[in-house]
């Protein structure tokens, strides 16, 4: 009997985001598909270090060990651009870190993108901007670009836990692009006059609500569960009851919920010990992603939040490109 997969989450994940392949990418970019090849045979029997995603996807695997085998509440997907023959070094590193993945997707070098809807992919964990910005643009796939893991992360084993950042993420732009074309009085008066207007879905809504979905298959209270999510926001009061209301409405339990207040979101997180926390502004994700695994999520490439950055961008430019001619 096939599989229901609109009851299992569903992530896919590439081979560099789950191991540490950057030297072997550095090679491909200098040596192209022919030393690449080459490398990955002679280095076939070299076992493979673990990458940024690794410790999230052991920890969601292990879920399954709390439901019947024959229905399980998660499924991974190893995707490669990889051929078959240049994948068997990541194959080996699966069995030998006794991770039960048992689909793969080997695309010889093709796009991953199109594969995502075959394999119903719920959230894709990548290391390819390029694929990344791809995947936003054209699929509804919650989808993140991977930082490098951070120096001194020591996950726990028997629990998952994701953070998300609110605006942009979770929720629609809508609210941020206020505060940035405008100014922090303009979003909490807005925020304020709407706090009993649910936010518009963000990029990453369908997976905080399948999240929300796994949550209760588990055969425990909600309140003890192994999977926990945070909220990881930099609203404060008076704009934090819109959030809370949202998720009321959306009827998704969070069992953590931070609002900064624009303070920095690095130590929280390392307190909560996030497997991976989702943002969309560098300004955090560069403290953040030190101390626990992270994932940005990109704006649209028509969207008025990537318009805003562009315009931000070249102002910044064409005033650094002035001051240097002032100066000679």
């Amino acid at each position: 009997m096939a599989l229901d997969f609109s009851e299992i989450l569903v992530v896919g994940v590439s081979s560099r985001a789950l191991f540490n392949l950057e030297k072997e990418n550095e090679i491909f970019k200098k040596e192209n598909i022919v030393g690449f090849r080459k490398y990955q045979l002679e280095h076939e029997d070299e076992l493979l270090e673990k990458g940024t995603a690794f410790p999230l996807i052991q920890a969601l695997l292990k879920l399954n060990d709390y439901v019947d085998p024959k229905k399980p509440i998660v499924e991974v997907v190893v995707m490669s651009r990889n051929s078959p023959e240049t994948g068997v070094r990541v194959l080996k590193a699966i069995k030998h870190y006794k991770l039960p993945v048992t689909r793969w997707a080997f695309s010889g070098g093709e796009p991953l993108s199109p594969f995502l809807d075959a394999f119903d992919v719920d959230l894709f964990l990548s290391k390819d901007e390029k694929e990344v910005q791809k995947i936003i643009d054209n699929s509804n796939c919650a989808t993140a670009l991977i930082y490098d893991p951070p120096s001194h992360y020591n996950p726990e084993t028997e629990r998952v836990k994701f953070a998300f950042d609110a605006d942009a993420v979770v929720f629609s732009e809508e609210s941020e692009l206020i505060y940035k074309t405008q100014d922090l009085q303009a979003f909490h008066k807005h925020e304020e006059e709407n706090e009993d207007v649910p936010l518009n879905d963000g990029p990453f809504a369908e997976l905080l609500k399948k999240l929300s979905k796994i949550q209760e298959k588990l055969p425990m209270t909600i309140e003890l569960t192994p999977l926990r999510i945070a909220i990881v926001t930099a609203r404060n009061a008076p704009s934090h009851m819109r959030v809370i209301k949202t998720l009321r409405h959306w009827g998704v339990y969070v069992d953590e919920a931070y609002f900064m207040g624009g303070l920095s979101k690095d130590n929280v997180l390392k307190a909560f010990g996030a497997h991976i926390f989702f943002d969309d502004q560098e300004i955090h994700l560069d403290g953040s992603s030190k101390v626990v695994p992270c994932g940005k999520v990109l704006y649209k490439s028509d969207s008025p939040m990537k318009k805003y950055d562009q315009k931000i961008s070249t102002e910044k430019t064409q005033e650094i490109e002035i001051n240097e001619s002032d100066n000679n």
